[in-house]
């Protein structure tokens, strides 16, 4: 068994591949914040491979974590000089690994936000990313950042140090100002439509707040391009680990194991320069719109579709879901029916294909996503993946069951108890609110969809709430596998 770190890659097996090129002579050029499975699977992959045919060398990355769960990551890195396994999981039970070491520095921002500081205003720092979750970036749902969020409020405290990623942002900004240095580019790679957009948003917001100067010298001169990125990358466990250990001989204490699946469209906007994404597979374009709304309403909202169905029919890995035909028929008729109808054209990916290939990527068994993972954060993803194509549908008088669908598996599953009478355990921002709703909704069927903040005016649309009603009085009497059975008859004689 095998310690993984620097000085130990040499005495691994001869099948794990390790970074081709001397990793003491990469230069940081990327701060990325928020260094968790998904931007070791997708962005730092890249870059690797980039380094691995000698490229991109100047463009090595600096991890930095801002929250107090961060800490055992930045632990990690020490301990492994920044490396890790990244393990390709494919559907015939082949386990692929690879050690990445396009992370050269981690940073924890608590523990020396100067440090943090320093890097980003480093001459060498030309570009900024974010993985910083879909809830990360401080706006309501009306689409508006929480000027008075606590931690905002501190950090405009006149010389507070930062703590959050638009305190740090910020400042750093202002700082290369000053110094009369080219401002970094900003880039999200979140799951949110327009992640460019919203990231220039609350940004400029914070700064506004600041300093309205600042705020409008940022708007003109940092870029923020949209993206699109995809890879399906569960949460790494304790098992995980063994399994690496057991098959490969090395001890990794945060390997990251994934789909081989890959996607990334990215928008071609970066003043300040960028690494040769397009040398590695990276699709740049003028507009990512098109690829965004095909990920965010199939994919995204594919596993919202699945997940409380599937946890309600007593599914807790998604690929066993994903193979249950009742599960299979309300995953393909949303995508086809509902939200394929609300996208725009996209260029060179052919819509009924990438349906079926969702299917096949959730139905790997090697990935063993875990249903729970799906469902937790719901307030933060359904408004963003799934009521989009839920109001387009309502307004174009087009098909809204399979979503509604959704949202009442949902609302049955926020009441905390499973059909078997086991507790769920619900994971979200709004758990309070929503299981307290949840739970009148026996004697009160609109209580739960009546969270405005939530669904907006959707409680206020008659046909909405016909079928909303009708699909969660089946759920407590029939259960949902009945439910969607009589559904899917139903179809069939229609």
């Amino acid at each position: 068994m095998t310690q993984l770190r620097g000085e130990s890659l040499a005495a691994l097996g001869a099948g794990i591949a390790v970074p081709g090129y001397r990793r003491d002579q990469v230069s940081v050029g990327i701060v990325h914040f928020g260094v968790g499975g998904f931007h070791r699977s997708h962005q730092a992959m890249y870059l690797d491979q980039l380094m691995n045919a000698g490229q991109a060398m100047d463009w090595g990355i600096c991890g930095v974590g801002l929250l107090p769960s961060d800490r055992r990551m930045s632990e990690v890195m020490r301990t492994q000089d920044c490396l890790y396994t990244l393990v390709l999981k494919l559907a015939d039970g082949t386990w692929q690994p690879r050690v990445i070491g396009s992370i050269v520095d981690y940073l924890f921002a608590p523990d020396d936000p100067e440090a943090v500081l320093a890097r980003l205003t480093s001459a060498t720092t030309k570009l900024v990313s974010l993985t910083i979750t879909e809830g990360g970036y401080n706006i309501d749902l009306a689409g508006r950042f929480v000027a008075d969020a606590p931690a905002v409020v501190a950090d405009l405290t006149s010389g507070a140090a930062p703590t959050t990623v638009f305190g740090f942002i910020v400042e750093a900004l202002a700082r290369r100002r000053a110094l009369g240095l080219v401002p970094f580019s900003v880039m999200s790679c979140d799951n949110i439509q327009g992640n460019g957009h919203v990231a220039e948003q609350v940004i400029t917001a914070f700064a506004r707040l600041r300093d309205p100067e600042l705020a409008e010298w940022i708007a003109t001169t940092v870029d923020f391009p949209n993206s699109m990125v995809d890879r399906i990358t569960p949460a790494t466990t304790d098992a995980d680990r063994s399994e690496i250990t057991r098959r490969f001989g090395i001890e990794d204490e945060w390997p990251v194991l994934c789909e081989p699946f890959q996607q990334w469209v990215l928008e071609d906007t970066f003043r300040a320069g960028r690494p040769p994404f397009e040398a590695v597979g990276v699709q740049l374009v003028k507009d990512v719109e098109p690829y965004e709304l095909m990920k965010l309403r199939l994919l995204n909202a594919g596993h919202q579709a699945l997940a409380y169905a599937g946890y309600l029919s007593g599914y807790r890995l998604v690929h066993e879901a994903a193979q249950d035909p009742l599960i299979t028929d309300l995953l393909l008729g949303y995508m086809r029916e509902e939200a394929v109808p609300t996208l725009l054209p996209v260029p060179g990916i052919d819509l009924p294909q990438y349906c079926r290939e969702l299917i096949e990527r959730f139905a790997n068994p090697e990935v063993a996503d875990t249903v729970a993972r799906l469902c937790g954060h719901t307030s933060d993803l359904i408004p963003k993946f799934l009521l989009p194509v839920l109001r387009r549908q309502l307004d174009l008088g087009g098909p809204i069951e399979r979503a509604t669908m959704v949202l009442a598996c949902w609302a049955r599953y926020a009441e905390g108890i499973d059909e078997q009478g086991e507790p769920i355990e619900v994971v979200d921002a709004l758990k309070d609110r929503l299981m307290a709703s949840a739970r009148r909704q026996a004697d009160e069927p609109l209580a739960f969809l009546q969270n405005r903040d939530v669904f907006g005016d959707l409680v206020d649309d008659e046909r909405l709430v016909a079928g909303y009603t009708t699909i969660l009085a089946s759920l407590h009497e029939h259960g949902v596998r009945e439910t969607l059975r009589r559904s899917a008859t139903k179809r069939l004689r229609q």
